[in-house]
């Protein structure tokens, strides 16, 4: 059974629970266990080839729910495609974080929502009582509250809505297992993709992006600027409650772990970090090259349970096209994938 991509890592939850007021990270954990026993949408076909349909025969469909602080899924409708703004900030937020998402996948790589075939973005807002997480749940996006104390509202994110909607493109491509190295690249390309929506949005270029995922969530009260860095992974946070970011930015530093379905929020920042120096290397926008060529390796013929060395030799072979391998190759040297005298063209096909 799959697990429930949830934003915050549950070793942070657990950190929020062992405080004295524990109430607000033990439910959301308790919370997050109930849903995991719960069945996903059903195993579909997901053709990676593109459907015959033009992008602008599927034009783009968002509606957003409203949980009203209960578990129902999915909620009251309260704002369906081209309805005007609400009263809610939360479900505007969500509602807006959509078409960002939808806008960088449309405009920049031609590809209709996260099946390629106009699949609708649903959404949930208020799900809970001060629900620390938001998440994907095979099917749509869940947000929670937060608790007002340590956690704000998870709309107000951006990269954590374009975060969650590609957990849903890479079940129509790649497949990617959520556990061991292949959960840690899931989590990475969902952080890869968040940060591109919220640099396509803003208009930033590689230079001026601050590689955070989840800027913002955090409380005044929390030392800490966001839940991960791609840029420097270990650095999001660093507050006397919550402890210090734990993710590795190299292959020397690999955690292993029974927990975190072997560690797939914090292996990420391995390939996080490889993408970031992929995107800085080339300058400009990083939604143009590395962007594209995580994209097509997504597409291409990745295993499921592809490990970071497999992963690393599908980006390589996909820069070939866009004149970029050596950069791919220095980068997955840099965070010891490879070592410096792996030569990829030859010692993989």
């Amino acid at each position: 059974m799959e697990t429930i991509r949830g934003i915050v890592p549950p070793y942070l939850l657990r950190q929020v629970a062992s405080l004295e007021d524990d109430r607000f990270a033990t439910a959301a954990m308790a919370a997050q266990a109930a849903l995991n026993e719960r069945p996903l949408r059903p195993d579909v076909p997901r053709p990676r080839s593109r459907p015959s349909a033009s992008v602008g025969e599927q034009p783009l469909r968002r509606r957003v729910h409203d949980a009203e602080n209960g578990t129902d899924l999915p909620g009251r409708l309260v704002r369906d495609e081209g309805d005007p703004a609400t009263d809610d900030v939360g479900a505007d937020e969500a509602y807006d974080g959509f078409g960002s998402t939808d806008a960088l996948f449309r405009s920049v790589y031609e590809r209709s929502s996260m099946d390629d075939a106009g699949m609708p973005l649903l959404g949930t807002v208020h799900y809970g009582r001060a629900y620390d997480n938001a998440f994907w749940d095979g099917s749509q996006m869940v947000f929670g509250d937060g608790d007002g104390e340590i956690f704000g509202r998870f709309t107000a994110s951006l990269s954590v809505i374009g975060h969650e909607l590609t957990h849903g493109l890479i079940e129509f491509t790649a497949g990617l297992v959520y556990r061991g190295q292949s959960g840690a690249l899931n989590e990475s390309v969902a952080d890869v993709f968040g940060a591109l929506v919220e640099q396509h949005a803003a208009g930033q270029g590689a230079d001026q992006a601050s590689w955070l995922i989840g800027e913002g969530l955090f409380t005044d009260q929390v030392q800490g600027r966001a839940l991960r860095s791609m840029s420097a992974p270990g650095t999001a946070y660093d507050d006397d409650v919550l402890g210090k970011d734990p993710q590795p930015g190299h292959m020397d530093d690999f955690v292993e772990t029974t927990q975190d379905n072997g560690g797939v929020h914090l292996n990420s920042g391995i390939p996080n970090k490889a993408f970031h120096l992929v995107a800085t290397a080339l300058g400009g926008n990083a939604w143009d090259v590395a962007g594209r060529i995580w994209l097509d390796t997504l597409v291409g013929e990745l295993s499921p349970r592809a490990t970071f060395e497999q992963f690393a030799v599908a980006t390589f072979t996909a820069a070939r096209a866009h004149d970029a391998a050596d950069v791919v190759r220095e980068a997955w040297q840099a965070v010891g994938v490879w070592t410096s005298s792996t030569n990829p063209s030859s010692s993989f096909r």
